[in-house]
């Protein structure tokens, strides 16, 4: 678990970490350098899920040794069924980071929504989503590696 309290934003207790795979860990379907081992150093703090349509076929692959639940998303209501995975995880227990417009639900449900603007880029919905914008996967990361960050970005 992750506990911060953010003066004018809010207090965290942050248990889940509910990712989209690609254009947010991977780009073209292939994990981006550095991610699992930022990954592995949250595991023991946070339970990791990814969510993914798996555009590329590789995620299971990609992800293989790694300490994440992966689900498979069918190409049906894909924003509706992550936001109803984080809210049955218990919203306010919930970081969720994405950066495509079938990610906008889980970012605004979560109790504290990332999203990232890297190779495929973001769209404006999830952006307006978020509680924040970070320009890389390795930075949103650090952010729950050093959540002090956290403190310096959203009080208020």
């Amino acid at each position: 678990m992750i506990t911060i309290d953010i003066p004018g934003f809010k207090a965290l207790s942050l248990q889940h970490l509910v990712l989209d795979y690609n254009g947010t860990l991977a780009v073209d379907g292939l994990l981006l350098p550095g991610v699992a081992e930022a990954l592995a150093d949250l595991a023991p703090h946070l339970e990791i899920r990814v969510l993914t349509a798996d555009t590329f076929g590789n995620a299971r692959a990609q992800l293989q040794g790694l300490a994440v639940a992966l689900t498979i998303l069918a190409p049906e209501e894909q924003a509706q069924t992550k936001r109803q995975l984080v809210s049955h995880l218990g919203a306010t227990t919930v970081v969720a980071i994405g950066n495509g417009r079938n990610d906008r639900l889980m970012l605004a449900e979560a109790g504290l929504g990332i999203a990232v603007i890297q190779a495929e880029g973001a769209a404006i919905e999830a952006c307006q989503a978020a509680h924040l914008v970070c320009p890389t996967i390795l930075d949103a990361l650090g952010l729950l590696r050093h959540p002090k960050r956290l403190v310096a970005t959203l009080r208020g």
